[in-house]
């Protein structure tokens, strides 16, 4: 995808989606530099109309990521989208029309080098699948078998960079079509749960069901579909893969659960200092720790967090700063804060 690779062993990229107004491009650029400054590896802009087609050639030449225009329905802005140098298209065998109107749409992805991304979603799967069973495993197979039309339809007219997209609001029915689909093709397949839902209900109904279908080794893109800002969805996605294992952390950080142990204010502490990492993080400088300890007590202080490269542990009236499980110094409660941040950017370094 652009100068992202996607499938074949490639690390699982993860993907948003702007909502700007895509005739405008400066605004779409500059959510797009949020996204990318945030982790997203690739974006997907919405072409709705023939006026926001007209503008996608700014668009795919002033982002910093690759782009993928949103199609659905009308194939010429598959068309006009593939002329303005888009790296990619997406297209729903639902909705994007006959036969015909899809072999054309081929012929010009093939002539731009570009891929396509079918995208098959249980609440716009085409006609002839109105009288399927409508539980999980009826809808998983309808899901299966729609792209897979797609994707022979494709090939038929030469169209080889595929990649396919199984969605459904439904935890199970997502997890279940994908598995399906891995289990008849090697198709890189593009992983999400649509229409998640708000911030908290989202990022819970995503992390279950994108977990689930990456633990099974199955995904090589990502996107959390979340009723709130795109950047939410790509630091959600990041969080994701970090906790799978498949995105190395960067510093992992880890924090206890407060208990009536807890004699700080933790959560407000822990908050101060994830804070605090995002925008070190953000600015493109890199710290040199994998994991950071932020814990309530001496209880699970240096004891249970004996693996972090630093970290801290409040106390009545002093705290702890510790290392690989060995005290540092100890710390006025008012001071932890400071004392944490500064050994921090110890080991922060910025990209020559």
């Amino acid at each position: 995808m652009g100068s992202v690779p996607v499938g074949g062993g490639a690390p699982v990229s993860v993907q948003s989606m702007t909502n700007t107004d895509t005739r405008d491009p400066d605004s779409t650029l500059a959510q797009i530099l949020a996204l990318q400054k945030a982790g997203c590896d690739i974006v997907r802009v919405a072409v709705p109309d023939r006026k926001a087609s007209d503008r996608m050639r700014e668009i795919a030449e002033g982002s910093p990521i690759p782009v993928i225009a949103d199609i659905h329905f009308d194939y010429r802005l598959a068309l006009r989208s593939i002329d303005a140098g888009v790296h990619g298209i997406r297209i729903n065998p639902g909705n994007i029309g006959d036969a015909k109107k899809v072999a054309i749409v081929a012929r010009a992805i093939l002539e731009a080098g570009i891929c396509v991304r079918v995208g098959a979603n249980s609440g716009s799967l085409h006609a002839k699948f109105k009288n399927i069973n409508k539980d999980s495993e009826g809808i998983a197979q309808a899901l299966v078998k729609s792209a897979l039309e797609q994707c022979r339809l494709l090939e038929k007219h030469g169209v080889e960079k595929i990649k396919v997209s199984l969605k459904s609001s439904d935890v199970a029915t997502t997890v279940m079509a994908c598995r399906k689909l891995a289990e008849v093709s090697d198709y890189p397949q593009h992983v999400g749960i649509t229409e998640a839902g708000t911030l908290r209900r989202g990022i819970i109904k995503s992390s279950v069901g994108i977990g689930a279908i990456l633990s099974s080794g199955i995904g090589d893109t990502i996107r959390v579909s979340l009723t709130a800002d795109p950047v939410e969805e790509v630091k959600t996605g990041i969080m994701i893969l970090e906790s799978i294992g498949l995105r190395a952390g960067a510093p992992e950080i880890v924090s206890c659960p407060t208990c009536g142990r807890t004699e700080i204010d933790l959560i407000k502490l822990a908050g101060r200092i994830e804070a605090e990492i995002e925008k070190i993080k953000s600015s493109g400088a890199i710290i040199g720790l994998k994991k950071i300890a932020i814990m309530g007590c001496v209880v699970n202080g240096p004891g249970e967090a004996s693996d972090a490269d630093l970290g801290i542990a409040g106390g009545k009236e002093r705290g702890a700063l510790f290392s690989k499980g060995r005290l540092v110094r100890t710390i006025q409660e008012k001071d932890l804060l400071r004392a944490f941040l500064e050994e921090l950017r110890k080991h922060t370094f910025h990209r020559e």
